[in-house]
């Protein structure tokens, strides 16, 4: 059994013994179990499971501030009386070797506002993005590869 779905099933238990079925009970239900699986797993080689929930906790929080600053930054430039767009097309050069890495930052930067992944080239090497603002190519790019990239591959990739 993976430990993701012991998981789960150790945090519906903790519902069913409550008796509330409440996403602050399942989430608090999910961290309960966590820490049980960790301590009682402390010996097993299934510490790849302990590793990535941090990690995949890291990548959203990273993402959801990526997000509330990409909103702002994008009803500023809509509400401004001259839009002052500059949109461009960036090469993005690519360091993931997964197809399931390469997707993941594809459809992260698609998901917040003012970029979108337009295209992969057919070697998987190269991710094609649109900005509707950019100043500086080598710092947009530097930013996605220091942040969304460098945590991706953290969480696939090991």
């Amino acid at each position: 059994m993976s430990m993701l779905l012991l998981n789960v099933l150790l945090a519906i238990a903790w519902m069913a013994l409550n008796g509330r079925f409440t996403p602050v009970d399942m989430l608090f239900g999910y961290v309960l179990g966590f820490v049980l699986m960790w301590v009682i797993s402390r010996g097993w080689s299934s510490q790849g499971y302990f590793k990535q929930i941090p990690r995949a906790i890291k990548l959203s929080l990273y993402f959801l501030r990526d997000l509330i600053k990409a909103n702002l930054r994008l009803a500023s430039i809509i509400l401004s009386p001259r839009m002052n767009l500059r949109p461009a097309v960036i090469a993005f050069p690519l360091d993931l070797k997964s197809e399931a890495g390469i997707i993941l930052l594809a459809n992260l930067i698609s998901l917040t506002p003012g970029t979108l992944s337009l295209d992969i080239s057919t070697d998987w090497k190269i991710l094609y993005i649109h900005s509707v603002w950019l100043e500086d190519a080598e710092k947009f790019k530097q930013g996605i590869k220091q942040g969304y990239e460098r945590l991706v591959r953290e969480l696939v990739e090991t």
